[in-house]
């Protein structure tokens, strides 16, 4: 192997694929990157068994060949070197590397070593925006919980229909459906459930990226790739494993009606509920009171360390006088993925889900049980 390539653009790669290498003591060859030759690109890839990430950059490749590098360490050494050209070298299992009046030696595994990465190639494909896919993520992300008896409800579940994209996450006490509508229809519907830190890697990947992202997904495997702008060819893949497992009915738990509505400014709700959280107790109870009569909502809440809060924000409030307790922490999530300035606050009972979503938008939707009087 012997490579010519910019630092910096060496640097960014490595950057990208660092994300899941990872410490292993049983497998140490998972804190290496693979660098491997292919025609005129120098490819880096790295996985975690579950998930892979491959990195292409156009560089001379003066001889072919593919190595392991510990991937930290790597990492570090660009750090110091200085915005040159660098020269890579592979003598046995010793990478030369000089960049300017920099001349290192480092030893490297075998890429024999290195984890099979999957090549999925068939399946259904789907080009959407890279921001408006990567947003709509961010808006369900921290919403799962990790669960050995329901390994379903630990990911994110995607319904791919004819003309749009739900995503839906749940922790058993919230539930959030984002929508995506396509615009361009699919031939067949799919699901699937990502793993959440598969779908925390997407947004630290592609988060910032311009442009179109490509998905293409197979019964047990999903595959995003970003396209280089210089020519047709991939600059990053992410592929992870699915989770296995029916994911719940989760239309189920979304209330077809309610008995009080509230509507009101998301920046007045927000702030009230932070307000209000500074004086909760071990079990983060806040206290709503909707009063249809005043158009007041009633926000109260207690601490055996710091006293007591009750104040009220004005509101447009339909239906009946209702009074219900929340955890604070799922209320300010909820509220804060909100887009739009107002809100339309739904409440079903004094113990049945309530359900918040944008008051004209019809793309986003969070339903939070609320704490139940002992």
């Amino acid at each position: 192997m012997n490579i010519n390539i910019l630092k910096e653009k060496l640097k960014e790669g490595v950057n990208i694929v660092a994300k899941i290498s990872q410490k292993s003591l049983t497998l140490p060859v998972l804190q290496n990157t693979l660098l491997k030759t292919e025609k005129n690109f120098l490819k880096l890839s790295t996985t975690n068994l579950e998930s892979a990430i491959s990195w292409w950059s156009l560089a001379k490749i003066e001889k072919e060949g593919q190595v392991c590098i510990p991937t930290r360490f790597l990492s570090n050494l660009l750090g110091f070197l200085p915005n040159k050209p660098l020269t890579l070298n592979l003598d046995g299992l010793s990478l030369d590397l000089e960049c300017d009046n920099y001349k290192t030696k480092i030893k490297a595994l075998s890429s024999e070593d290195f984890p099979i990465i999957p090549q999925l190639k068939e399946g259904e494909v789907i080009t959407i925006d890279n921001n408006i896919f990567c947003q709509a993520l961010n808006q369900v992300l921290n919403i799962p919980s990790s669960s050995v008896t329901r390994p379903e409800i630990s990911g994110i579940f995607f319904s791919f229909q004819k003309d749009l994209i739900k995503m839906v996450a749940t922790d058993s006490f919230r539930l959030a459906e984002k929508k995506i509508f396509l615009k361009n229809n699919l031939e067949k519907e799919y699901s699937l459930i990502l793993p959440q830190n598969a779908a925390k890697e997407i947004i630290n990947i592609f988060g910032e990226k311009q442009g179109d992202l490509k998905i293409i997904f197979s019964p047990n495997q999903i595959l995003f790739e970003y396209m280089m702008s210089e020519t047709d060819h991939p600059q990053i893949q992410f592929i992870s494993k699915l989770i296995e497992g029916e994911y719940p009915n989760y239309q189920e738990i979304i209330p077809k009606k309610y008995e009080t509505q509230i509507l009101v400014k998301k920046d007045d709700f927000l702030n009230q509920i932070k307000a209000a959280s500074l004086f909760s107790g071990k079990i983060n109870e806040v206290r709503l009171k909707a009063n249809p009569k005043n158009g007041k909502m009633e926000v109260l809440s207690q601490s055996a360390d710091f006293g007591e809060y009750n104040s009220f924000f004005n509101g447009k409030i339909k239906g009946k006088e209702l009074g219900v307790s929340f955890n604070h922490r799922f209320l300010i999530d909820g509220i804060a993925e909100m887009k739009e300035k107002e809100l339309s606050f739904e409440l079903t009972s004094e113990e049945g889900p309530a359900v918040l979503k944008p008051l004209t938008g019809k793309d986003y939707l969070y339903v939070i049980m609320p704490i139940k009087a002992s």
